[in-house]
């Protein structure tokens, strides 16, 4: 039986991984500002699951979630970064403490819980550290640069713990999720005060009041969940999972784009190189 240690599980992905998991009969700490949010799944399960209040942007909330869980379970087995929230703003009308704190909950917590865990997982020379992206990392929209911001230097982190962890039995895997009916675009979206005129017609239409969530997205939060689940016990588990049809085209439309453009610029490019 393992542990798997999930932030943001009080709805969306981060609760259809939960569920997989205590369906399939393992421990889960399940966290939110909020632990009332979490009522039902620990009703439902009160022999594997436990909430835990937790504050990403708050180094001591971090250390006591984690201290509780191993008072609970024993070692974590899972950790899973999935909690964090979206902010709209045009890069010039982004506001300081608005920014701090997305990068802060984004970003900085994930690592900071990174850092909480793995001491013991080096111990123990296993483990899995499973990173939430998003499609934002590969592509930002108008108005989502600071967010996308936040999940690309999430990816690159991952990337080198992957090459300094993986020698030592540790799995990382990075999630890359494209539209999923979640509250995302509800309680999970902040936006910027400040509104520039200029970018009405860019940023300014993408701003949180003028979004409309109609929960109409193709991908199902369960599904979503059981797939991270289930690939992360996989052997040859993927270092990026695109999760969504649409995150598949997605992906494989901007990278496309971004071969073609090396190629066209590769003779200017290789200039700079001495002569040989």
């Amino acid at each position: 039986m393992k542990t798997w240690f999930i932030t943001g599980s009080s709805s969306g992905i981060g609760q259809g991984i939960a569920r997989a998991v205590l369906e399939k009969g393992d421990n889960a700490v399940v966290m939110a500002r909020d632990v009332r949010k979490l009522e039902k799944i620990v009703q439902q399960y009160p022999d594997t699951a436990l909430a835990v209040p937790l504050e990403l942007t708050d180094k001591s909330s971090i250390q006591v979630a984690v201290r509780q869980a191993k008072e609970r379970f024993g070692d974590i087995d899972v950790l899973v970064n999935n909690a964090g929230h979206g902010y709209r703003a045009a890069v010039e009308e982004g506001e300081d403490e608005s920014i701090a704190e997305v990068f802060g909950t984004n970003l900085f917590g994930a690592v900071d819980l990174i850092k909480e865990v793995l001491p013991q997982m080096r111990k123990n020379h296993r483990g899995a550290i499973i990173n939430l992206s998003s499609i934002a990392a590969v592509g930002s929209g108008v108005g989502s640069g600071y967010y996308a911001a936040t999940k690309a230097a999430l990816e690159l982190i991952s990337d080198a713990l992957y090459q300094e962890v993986s020698p030592l039995g540790i799995k990382v895997m990075v999630v890359e999720p494209g539209a999923f009916r979640t509250r995302f675009f509800d309680d999970s979206l902040k936006g910027t005060q400040i509104q520039i005129d200029d970018y009405k017609d860019t940023a300014g239409k993408n701003r949180k009041e003028n979004i409309v969530n109609r929960h109409d997205q193709p991908g199902d939060p369960l599904k979503g969940g059981k797939l991270i689940v289930e690939t992360i016990e996989r052997e040859d588990y993927p270092r990026t999972l695109l999760l969504g049809s649409g995150a598949v085209s997605f992906v494989r439309d901007k990278l496309k784009k971004k071969l073609a453009e090396i190629e066209q610029w590769e003779a200017v490019s290789i200039q700079s190189d001495f002569e040989s």
